[in-house]
């Protein structure tokens, strides 16, 4: 069965620093033409980083969307055309001071598919030098560590509700049960 739609018209509504919003007609495949509102976003990266006692590196910050303080894995935006393992090499060192080591590649996650053209691309990398935290003039996070257990519970109990942590706390599980 046929699922492609074709792009009729696309017209950009709004283009600001971190999202471009269009608005876009369609054809779908029994030739019906559809509106279509599509947020263009680089995409990013998860970034879980593990000490040698087994603990991951968390941030803990406010999030202004959601109007909440959230824990999650260090994360961060890509620029266009980035090549995502690059972007994980420089977020982690900029939320958490520490360069990352042996970098792993999880998988990637659409974070919401339906009208959104963010992908997340997720890495596993064990801790190395310290060499500085660098973060952003609007960024205010604190870290803290936490087992892959507590990470899970978390998420569980509804204390960790960040998608993308979730599929990457998952993602881990199962790379170590597998190994």
């Amino acid at each position: 069965m046929k699922m492609k739609e074709e792009t009729l018209t696309k017209e950009i509504v709004y283009d600001g620093k971190i999202i471009t919003v269009r608005s876009d007609t369609a054809r779908t495949p029994e030739g019906d033409v559809v509106p279509r509102e599509v947020v263009e976003h680089p995409g990013g990266v998860g970034i879980a980083m593990e000490d040698e006692e087994g603990k991951f590196f968390m941030v803990t910050q406010y999030r202004y969307a959601q109007e909440c303080v959230t824990i999650e894995f260090p994360a961060g935006k890509k620029e266009y055309g980035e090549d995502p393992l690059t972007t994980a090499q420089r977020e982690i060192i900029e939320e958490t001071g520490y360069e990352g080591t042996d970098f792993v590649y999880l998988g990637k996650m659409f974070p919401t598919p339906a009208y959104d053209s963010e992908v997340v691309d997720f890495y596993y990398t064990k801790k190395g030098a310290y060499r500085g935290q660098h973060l952003d003039d609007d960024e205010y996070l604190n870290l803290s560590r936490m087992t892959l257990d507590e990470i899970i519970d978390g998420a569980v109990e509804g204390r960790i509700p960040d998608a993308k942590t979730m599929c990457m706390a998952l993602l881990i599980q199962q790379m170590k049960l597998r190994k």
